[in-house]
């Protein structure tokens, strides 16, 4: 049945309205090239509703997109070839090809089967993890939409089969299946609302337009002989461009971006859309956008490599020195033994052919060896670190309730390196700062207005406060006091975005103003000048508004509260109820849009040219102050200069500001220029937006100041106590910002990144000739400053602006420029662009050779967080740029503290105790191998079981060190928070420095000859069973093993601090284990168990010999860890050791005053942070009385 939806709005929505004024403009030329249709970067060609015609030359994919990164014919090779990039894993494959040859000590299963286990895990998790990613990619792929069939017909089909050119309807709330040019919408001039929160994450609707030309086209028949040609830009990730045009009926019409329909975007309030299919699958900026995140790698998993590399170089040194006896044996000794043939011997034991026999025997004992090398030591670390993970989300004391964010790790791989951060650079607005502001102040006419202070006017003066108060009442006084008048607190509750407060301009008393016409004008240009939609919500009666900006979002709350509530917005017009008017009545006054001039970075401004309802056209404008200042008429500068200086008080308490201006433009001058303007809206080809840049120039000139803006973007709750404990762990904080120097500093005083007493080096680009050496001489001359200095707690806060963080980012000045940095307590570094802020965190990363975190929360922090060592996104309101973009994600900054001292601390300490304890066990087992085949004459020969070496890794000891990974703490988190120093551990690696790694090595070393050596002593010359049976082999091999199962899982009970009783389970489950495998083992056919038959149960299970000797072995092997340890704790204890001694004697609640002594001691010295300002002030108050 033919289907035509009727449904037409009314309202006539603005053809030259588009959010495109205020988004980031991509330079063309990065992705998709910049050249016109002659050139191949727009050599695409569409044959609207003609599909079949995109044949060769012009054979586009199809819709299906795939995001994962197997198929059944790659899946396999790939996967095996992940796995045996890994040097461990290759030397392993070929230790079990060579298993398969005579030469082995190994029977094949014992050598195949360990690595097939671990090989085989991890291809399985790759595979479910695969699958997950293809049952989503099937679910997306199968989603259906209505395609045009021909004759008029729509039909459901799949995404998949979705082919360009096609003609798609999409109705409401559904999703775009391609990248499309909008036709015709249910709205009568062809928008529609778009959500693109799958894009960007913005929650914020869009809106999108169709062609003039193609508005009208409506309804199922309207398309049956419709045919059209659209030529247009290759496919590439630019999500805010496209450059192309439509042929229709002869006659070209230029395609700009605000008619593109992407996908995975939402088609909201609006009942369908008609379009025609331009990008399909993975030509879609969607796609072209999801590149893979850069790889990352921890410094412990670095240095890991390097310790398996030591190890192959063990491996390596003692099967040549195993060969070098095995060869003197049989050059020299082989004819001693008389019960060989030397007639019959082979060429594995042939002293005639020595070369040919060592080289075998070389080969033998390098197999034989081999489990030096921990074959599962990385599948048990991806598991681990998998765990971690899955606790750190789970944390709930990082959940946000107002967003209802928890914490997320986005890679597991990274886990420890946020255990030895140094240096954190951070974004502000929307990371140190809400991204939620309050119209707070404003100049209006020279005149300042808004008496309600902002929080970093609070935060001063609750410093100047704090110095009359005892100083153990500062941090509660700092957390509790309000400023201001009660009233303004419940009103700024009451009104959200609007915190102004000044009787002067509120309930209409503004028309008593001197300069009333003026605060008449400044209003009209917040009501106008804006690209918002405004939404009626029926249950308050009042507006709400879609805004692209919350600084927009502000300002309208603002005008409706000061009586002009913008209401309404159609094709050509803009409408605003006028409270206050002189007649006394409340009245309707009409905009008509004539043109709109868009903002972005490079032009820092905004214009509306509009017709008022007495005829005339007004261009409003508002920008930053530098801009519009430069642009303003001679006789437009009269409230210049009260105006500058109130915005530099504004800057001072670190509010954001805006400049509004306004000219009136004649009619015969705004004619000449608009065809201007179209000609170049008009054009296709790389100098498009030059030309707008440059026309829009043109009528944005002559203007006359009114006044300017001052709202607040509030800290973010716990920012400065977060960063005070930062501080304390003594870590580096820098601050990289696009805002003005001002605005920075006092966000730096709010934060307690500075503090009064901190010296300021101020670095700046004059307006000089030779910019570059000036820059220079001022990094210089602040180097010897600090150099000179001769006060250990003088502090220095570095403050660089983009201009001469520019030059001093140059190869020849920039170590120099990092130098003076690291030497300065904080570093706030100004107007940075998102490229500086990557090249900081690139110079800070490689010129420290220390770990660096980059956290942000907008699109403009994603080259810094990808950059950075560790990168953390802030689910906030700018979008999910940054998210998508980083390692691991928040909701607020204030979490930082706890995922870095917190869980930071815990992972860096699992992970190091892990690996030694991996490489540890794994010397020990291995090592005995070695001295078994020297006191065998270098035979070759294996002491164990095959089965036994099958089991060590995989199953006997992986459960107990998986959950040391998982689940070890050497204090609680509330000990971690309360001591912050002890995060210092992580990046003085403490726990994995060169010193304890070859120390757990020696370890391993001596337990293997205490093993060995006890082992052969007690069985070799004496009786092992009442019946005089001697030992043999098999049983010397297994009370061997036995006496290493237990000494290694002692080990590790005694590495534990924190016990649950998952450790315990695990612990003494793998002995328990042990001994029901060697008797379900030794009840097998002989001609499985073999020399094993019933070895517990008849052999050495009744002999008291083997449970004396396993319980001395035990004991002896790990008396000198205990030893070590129990020193340590008393001669050289570390901070942990204290506290876990206090914590375990209660001493922290009979003697709170040590306890608080303790935590004072403990900090690290800080010079930034609010107990560094607090600690400043007391030397001050303490110099005095002593003067």
């Amino acid at each position: 049945m033919r289907h035509t939806k009727n449904i037409r709005n009314k309202l006539k929505w603005s053809l030259i309205y588009s959010f495109s004024c205020v988004r980031p403009r991509s330079e063309i030329n990065k992705e998709g090239g910049t050249h016109g249709h002659g050139d191949p970067s727009y050599s695409r060609i569409v044959h609207c509703n003609q599909p079949s015609h995109h044949k060769k030359p012009f054979c586009y994919p199809n819709n299906k997109i795939s995001t994962t990164k197997y198929n059944l014919m790659t899946f396999l090779p790939k996967a095996l070839f992940e796995q045996f990039r890994r040097v461990a894993n290759i030397y392993f494959l070929m230790a079990a090809l060579l298993s398969l040859t005579p030469i082995t000590p190994f029977s094949p299963i014992s050598m195949i089967a360990p690595l097939a286990f671990v090989v085989g895990l991890s291809i399985a998790k790759e595979a479910l993890e695969d699958w997950q990613r293809s049952v989503q990619d099937m679910k997306i792929n199968n989603r259906k939409v209505k395609v045009h069939k021909g004759q008029g017909i729509f039909c459901h089909n799949k995404w998949q089969n979705i082919q360009v050119g096609d003609l798609i309807q999409v109705e409401k709330d559904g999703f775009f299946p391609a990248d499309m040019l909008l036709l015709s919408s249910s709205y009568e001039d062809g928008i529609c609302y778009v959500e693109t929160m799958n894009l960007d994450g913005e929650t914020n609707l869009k809106v999108k337009r169709s062609l003039d030309v193609t508005t009208s086209i409506d309804g199922y028949q309207a398309f049956k002989d419709f045919k059209a040609t659209i030529k247009c830009e290759c496919p590439n990730s630019n999500l805010y461009t496209f450059v192309g045009n439509l042929e229709l009926n002869h006659q070209l019409h230029a395609i700009e971006p605000s008619h593109i329909l992407l996908r995975d975007s939402k088609l909201r309030n609006t009942d369908y859309v008609y379009g025609v299919v331009i990008f399909t699958g993975h030509d879609s900026k969607v796609m072209q956008n999801s590149t893979a995140s850069p790889s990352k790698r921890s410094r412990v998993e670095k240095k890991m490599d390097k310790i398996i590399y030591i190890l192959f170089t063990l491996l390596i040194s003692i099967s040549i020195i195993s060969s070098i006896g095995f060869a003197t044996t049989i050059q020299y000794k082989v004819d001693d033994w008389w019960y060989l043939d030397p007639t019959h011997t082979t060429d594995f034991y042939n002293p005639s052919r020595l070369f040919i026999s060592v080289t075998f025997h070389l080969i033998t004992v390098l197999i034989l060896y081999g489990y030096l090398i921990p074959i599962s030591l990385y599948i048990s670390i991806e598991l681990v670190k998998v765990l971690q993970a899955k606790i750190i989300n789970s944390d709930i004391c990082m959940y946000d309730e107002l967003t209802g964010k928890s914490a997320k790790a986005r890679t597991s791989n990274l886990n420890e390196e946020l255990g030895q951060v140094d240096t954190i650079l951070s974004d502000k607005t929307g990371t140190l700062t809400c991204n939620q502001m309050d119209f707070l102040k404003c100049s209006i006419a020279g005149v300042s207005y808004g008496i309600h202070s902002s929080e970093v006017e609070m935060a001063a003066v609750k410093h100047m406060e704090s110095e009359s108060i005892d100083v153990n009442d500062v941090w509660g006084k700092f957390t509790s006091d309000q400023l201001g008048d009660p009233d303004i607190k419940v009103q700024k509750k009451m009104i959200k975005e609007f915190s102004f407060e000044d009787e002067r301009l509120m309930g209409g008393k503004w028309m008593n103003e001197p300069n009333s016409d003026v605060i008449r004008l400044f209003f009209q240009i917040l009501a106008v000048c804006h690209t918002a939609i405004p939404e009626l919500n029926e249950e308050t009666n009042s507006f709400t508004y879609e805004v692209e900006s919350p600084d927009e979002g502000a300002f309208l709350v603002a005008t409706r509260e000061f009586g002009f509530e913008f209401c309404k917005r159609t094709q050509t017009s803009i409408f605003v109820h006028e409270k206050y008017h002189p007649s006394g009545n409340t009245i309707q006054r009409e905009y008509k849009i004539l043109n709109l001039l868009e903002f972005n970075s490079k032009r820092k401004r905004m214009s509306v040219i509009v017709k008022d309802d007495v005829g005339q056209i007004l261009l409003f404008c508002k920008g930053a102050d530098s801009i519009i200042f430069d642009r303003l008429a001679d006789n437009g500068k009269k409230y210049l200069e009260e105006t500058t200086k109130q915005l530099n008080e504004f800057g001072e308490t670190g509010l954001r500001t805006l400049a509004l201006a306004y000219r009136t433009i004649e009619d015969s001058e705004y004619h000449a220029w608009n065809t201007e303007f179209t000609q170049a809206k008009t054009t296709i080809g790389p100098d498009r937006d030059n030309l707008l840049d440059h026309v829009s120039e043109l009528i944005e000139r002559e203007l006359h100041l009114v006044g300017a803006t001052a709202v607040e973007d509030k800290l973010q709750e716990g920012v400065p106590q977060c960063i005070d404990a930062l501080a304390q762990a003594a870590l580096k904080i820098w601050v990289l910002t696009g805002d003005k120097m001002e605005t920075a500093i006092n966000i730096g005083f709010a934060c307690s990144l500075l503090r009064q007493g901190m010296r300021q080096i101020n670095i700046s680009a004059q307006n000089i000739c030779d910019v570059k050496n000036d820059i220079s001489l001022q990094i210089t001359s602040a180097s010897n400053i600090i150099d000179r200095e001769i006060d250990p707690r003088a502090a220095f806060a570095l403050i660089i602006d983009g201009k001469a963080l520019a030059y001093a980012l140059e190869d020849d000045m920039k170590f120099k420029f990092l130098k003076l940095a690291v030497n300065c307590a904080s570093v706030i570094c100004c107007r940075v662009s998102p490229k500086q802020k990557a090249l900081v965190t690139r110079l800070v990363k490689e010129g420290t050779k220390k770990t660096t975190l980059a956290i942000g929360d907008g699109a403009n922090d994603v080259g810094m967080i990808q950059e950075a060592d560790i990168g953390i996104g802030i689910s906030g309101v700018e979008g999910m740029q940054a998210v998508m973009a980083s390692d691991f994600s928040i909701a607020q900054f204030r979490f930082l503290e706890r995922l870095l001292v917190v869980h930071g601390h815990w992972c860096y300490k699992r992970i190091s105790k892990l690996i030694c304890y991996f490489f540890y066990k794994n010397i020990v087992f291995g090592l005995t191998l070695f001295y078994f085949e020297a006191f065998t004459s270098f035979s070759g020969q294996s002491v164990y079981e095959d089965w036994y070496m099958i089991l060590f890794n995989v199953i006997l000891t992986s459960l107990p060190v998986i959950s040391l990974g998982v689940f070890e703490q050497d204090v609680s988190s509330d000990v971690c928070l309360q001591f912050p120093a002890l995060y210092q551990q992580g990046p003085k690696n403490l726990f994995f420095d060169w010193t304890r790694i070859l120390g757990w090595m020696a370890n391993g070393i001596l337990s293997s000859l205490i093993i060995f050596f006890l082992i052969i002593g007690i069985f070799y010359d004496q009786a092992f069973a009442s019946n005089g049976q001697t030992s043999d082999k098999c049983i010397i091999g297994t009370a061997m093993f036995t006496s290493i199962i237990w000494t290694v899982n002692i080990q590790i009970f005694l590495m534990i601090n924190h016990f649950t009783w998952i450790q315990h389970v695990f612990v003494w489950g793998s002995i328990i284990t042990w001994y029901l495998f060697l008797l379900a083992f030794g009840n097998l056919s002989p001609i499985i168990s073999g020399h094993a038959y019933k070895i517990l149960e008849e052999v050495v299970g009744p002999a008291p010999i083997f449970w004396f000797v396993t319980l001395l072995i035990a004991i002896v092997c790990n008396i000198p860890y205990f030893v070590r340890s129990s020193f340590e704790r008393m001669l050289n204890p570390m901070d942990h050791h204290i506290i876990q001694e206090i914590k375990h004697f209660k001493n922290h609640l009979k003697d709170k005053q040590m306890w608080t002594r303790e935590k004072s001691k403990a900090r690290q010295k800080s010079k930034i942070g609010f107990t560094a300002r607090v600690e400043d002030k007391i030397r001050l108050l303490t110099n005095k009385l002593n003067k």
